[in-house]
């Protein structure tokens, strides 16, 4: 077991999330952008919405008693709407209103000095949900499912308003919103016929899908939260050449330092 030596960067979210990991996703570029610098951290769950990933929120963040113990989570992106706006009759389905009650939640948990899992110094970013290509998809379900394709249970509509509570909630809270719904819809010329190449399935985003993802998520950082940007950060670790500079105080040179220049 590695000791805890870097603050985090955690990606909460549903399987646009979880996936994020895989070449050329957007958690793999940040990983690799905060390498040696904030250790990013992938929360992902595939297939939850908001009202599902509340208690497993309580479980997975610290507490105030347990932050001292734990890396403190400096950067926190959460993305759900995907689920919570499929249609009813779906389980995955949570109403407009509730969904927005529930991002506030997970918001105001860090935020409000009251809430067991109070962490002031963490930045919060917002992302919305994406487009959907909803005839797609539910070809992609009847695929996985081996039956006829069904009516879709996702619409470009629905996930639209989701995306517009999203960035209702973000105003209200007062946090940095990542407008992913609006950045995918105009790469494709706002045309739902021409979302295909951003996605792998119709729901999922594809290597080009979640390039829009991480340079929207990157540039909101850099507007909202500048000294949290990557290029602002040095590593916790001195890079090798300042040792071969002076190799007789290696160790001196070697200790832990902070990833925020004083």
């Amino acid at each position: 077991m590695t000791a805890n030596v870097q603050d985090a960067f955690v990606l909460l979210g549903d399987s646009l999330t979880q996936y994020g990991f895989e070449p050329n996703g957007f958690a793999t570029r940040l990983a690799s952008a905060y390498i040696r610098k904030l250790d990013v951290i992938n929360r992902g769950f595939s297939g939850y919405n908001t009202d599902w990933i509340i208690p497993v929120f309580e479980q997975i963040f610290a507490t105030q008693h347990q932050q001292q113990h734990v890396p403190p989570v400096r950067l926190l992106t959460i993305w759900f709407g995907a689920n919570d706006a499929a249609l009813p009759p779906s389980a995955q389905h949570v109403p407009l209103e509730r969904y927005k009650a529930n991002l506030s939640k997970l918001i105001r948990a860090l935020r409000s000095p009251e809430s067991p899992h109070y962490s002031p110094d963490t930045r919060i970013l917002l992302l919305t949900p994406p487009p959907v290509d909803a005839a797609r998809w539910a070809e992609c379900l009847a695929g996985f499912n081996g039956t006829d394709v069904q009516p879709p249970d996702r619409s470009l509509e629905a996930t639209r308003q989701y995306a517009e509570g999203a960035r209702e909630v973000g105003v209200q809270e007062g946090v940095a919103i990542v407008d992913v719904w609006t950045k995918v819809w105009d790469a494709a010329g706002r045309n739902e016929k021409k979302l295909g190449p951003f996605f792998s399935d119709g729901l999922h985003l594809s290597s080009k899908g979640y390039t829009i993802v991480y340079d929207a998520l990157v540039a909101a950082i850099a507007e909202n939260y500048p000294e949290h940007h990557y290029d602002r950060l040095q590593t916790v670790f001195v890079t090798f050449d300042q040792i071969v500079a002076d190799p007789e105080h290696y160790r001196e040179l070697t200790k832990k330092r902070s990833a925020f220049p004083v």
